[in-house]
């Protein structure tokens, strides 16, 4: 099928795919990130050629010169969204455009080529098609898929790639965090930032990560299982967490969430949460909050619940904040009601258990 660079995929099937009975006992408990379909899309750029040899063929190791561009310069983004099993058995996609459109917006700022919202989609009902039998049927199973691109010329110099390559690959998971939905701690990094103004925070590049690796291993060394940054220029407002953003729950239920200034990450599941909460009558803030104001709140109830989300994790409730010289729990520590209602109201759209009023369950099979 073609899709909006006029691409024809060529359909080239894994010779030996995982017999069934593996794939089944594979399938039993996935984890997150840790086994793979039998098949990989892939996609070729050339500066002056376009797009081209768009392949569905079989998942395998990446061939790669020593002196590719991406080793040396880190030119490369990716995204991340899951394919559900419907309850008719059918199989949809949690609003792909919105991905589409985040990637090109990425590939602007890391200087690499756009792919069209519609090669991109269809690259997607590529890999869920041909390895639709990798889809688990858990109740908080689904199947991830990890487009992503890179520059591949062969070359040492500062300055944008002109070849590129972009591939999907995909990954039957379960919960993100083990044991289901729960709260979670969060450790706020004194040394670290995530990104300036200007820089690279609202695209999503590997190297965004990278760089919070060092925080992450801090929280986790502090006990917490997450980490949350402060801005970079006044190390006083919160950001996001290393790869979720963040929302706090008022006494009298109005969200409240920081702005997209450019320094963080405009996610998608946070512009649902906006965009459902917006239609439920329910007043959403996108303002600055301090940490003073995070902690004061919680302690005179002003804050009644706090909860970060992201695709793989949807809607996960925060319960205690840790830092280098403080500690405090939001309410009881546990799952706060309107936190739970949302990751609730959400799960049901993306799975097909709710009416979708924004249109936003893509079915592909």
């Amino acid at each position: 099928m073609s899709g909006g660079d006029n691409l024809e995929f060529e359909i080239r099937p894994n010779p030996a795919p995982v017999g069934d009975a593996e794939r089944a006992a594979l399938l039993h408990n996935p984890g997150f990130g840790r086994i793979f379909t039998d098949h990989m899309v892939t996609i070729r750029y050339a500066d002056g050629k376009g797009w081209y040899e768009p392949r569905v063929e079989a998942r395998a190791p990446i061939p790669m010169d020593p002196a590719s561009a991406v080793l040396h310069y880190a030119q490369e983004i990716f995204e991340g969204l899951k394919a559900y099993t419907l309850p008719d058995g059918g199989v949809a996609m949690f609003r792909p455009d919105a991905n589409a459109i985040r990637f090109a917006q990425s590939a602007q700022r890391m200087a690499m080529p756009q792919l069209s919202v519609e090669t991109f989609i269809e690259s997607l009902h590529q890999i869920i098609k041909i390895d639709r039998s990798w889809l688990p049927t858990g109740e908080d199973s689904s199947l991830y898929l990890r487009p992503f691109a890179y520059a591949s010329e062969v070359f040492l110099g500062v300055r944008p790639s002109m070849e590129y390559l972009y591939l999907v690959i995909a990954s039957p998971v379960g919960p993100y965090f083990s044991g289901g939905v729960k709260p979670v701690s969060v450790w706020v990094t004194p040394d670290y930032t995530r990104a300036a103004p200007g820089g690279t925070g609202a695209a999503k590049c590997g190297g965004n990560y990278a760089a919070g690796l060092s925080a992450q291993a801090e929280a986790i060394e502090n006990g917490c299982d997450q980490v949350v940054y402060l801005d970079a220029l006044e190390r006083k407002y919160i950001d996001e967490l290393g790869g979720m953003n963040v929302f706090f729950v008022l006494d009298d239920g109005t969200l409240v969430t920081p702005p997209l200034t450019g320094t963080i990450l405009p996610g998608i599941t946070r512009d649902s949460i906006i965009k459902l909460a917006t239609r439920d009558g329910r007043r959403v803030e996108e303002r600055p909050v301090s940490l003073e104001e995070w902690h004061k709140g919680s302690v005179s109830g002003r804050i009644r619940e706090a909860f970060a989300c992201g695709t793989a994790a949807v809607v996960t409730p925060i319960g205690k904040v840790k830092s280098a010289d403080d500690e405090f729990t939001i309410a009881d520590g546990g799952s706060g009601e309107i936190t739970m209602a949302l990751h609730k109201q959400l799960a049901d759209i993306q799975r097909g258990r709710a009416e979708d009023p924004f249109g936003w369950v893509h079915r592909v099979l």
